[in-house]
């Protein structure tokens, strides 16, 4: 099976700290790929790398094989490369369906044209009902985003994801926030995702994690302690010791 992304001796540091401790990974086509760790292992950093929001110090990202270390964060988009953040990024006082449909336009390259209803255009209309849909949101399509409960906003967001027809989504802590019964529900969308596009999903509700993972790398200190299936870190000593604890 062909990678999706692949990263090759990725390091970052910030003075004296050492964020990314040559890192290489592979994330396979149409897999959920999990990165676990403590807060404070650089699972952050390590997304921002991947997404073009941080540049490496050294290393090497490739996205289905092209080399994108230098690509802009615009440019990652627009070639397959979607996420969604820890604190939701959407226009408060739009509806569900006006967040969507921007994220459309800007697939479509018209980022300009944002101040014209969703509503009154078709061609953004349509694809961003059916991203709605996706996430079980069609109901709640004219809906302000302020008057959406936080598991509301997240599924929003990653309809507004969708929309842009990603290759791979990056998923920072999707579940972050939610009550159980959000939770479930985030994780049964994904479930329904899972084979049709690329996941990289980093998230601390290891419950989410083992449902959704078809591999899991575990970051400690910047550096990858393993990466291996899931029943495999599960059952690891050292994972045990460094973060799973009793979750285990």
């Amino acid at each position: 099976m062909s990678a999706a992304l692949t990263l090759t001796g990725l390091s970052k540091s910030f003075g004296a700290l050492r964020a990314t401790d040559d890192v290489s990974l592979s994330v396979q086509a149409n897999h959920c790929h999990a990165i676990i760790g403590p807060n404070g292992a650089g699972k952050s950093t390590l997304i921002g790398q991947i997404t073009g929001e941080i540049a490496p110090d050294a290393g090497r990202i490739a996205f289905f094989g092209a080399d994108v270390t230098g690509w802009s964060v615009p440019r990652r988009a627009l070639a397959g490369l979607g996420r969604s953040f820890q604190i939701t990024q959407l226009c408060a006082d739009f509806s569900a369906l006006d967040n969507v449909a921007l994220a459309v336009q800007a697939r479509q390259g018209h980022s300009w044209r944002f101040i014209r209803a969703a509503a009154s255009d078709a061609s953004l209309r349509g694809p961003a009902l059916e991203a709605l849909a996706r996430v079980g949101l069609e109901a709640r399509a004219q809906t302000p985003v302020i008057a959406l409960s936080h598991g509301e906003r997240r599924q929003l967001e990653l309809a507004a994801a969708l929309a842009m027809a990603p290759r791979m989504l990056v998923l920072d802590e999707p579940m972050a926030g939610m009550g159980p019964q959000e939770s479930e529900r985030m994780i049964e969308i994904l479930l329904a995702l899972r084979g049709e596009v690329t996941i990289l999903l980093v998230e601390h509700d290891m419950d989410a994690v083992f449902a959704l993972a078809d591999r899991i790398s575990v970051l400690v200190n910047g550096a990858l302690l393993t990466t291996a299936d899931p029943a495999a870190v599960r059952a690891d000593p050292a994972v045990r010791a460094a973060y799973l604890g009793g979750e285990a």
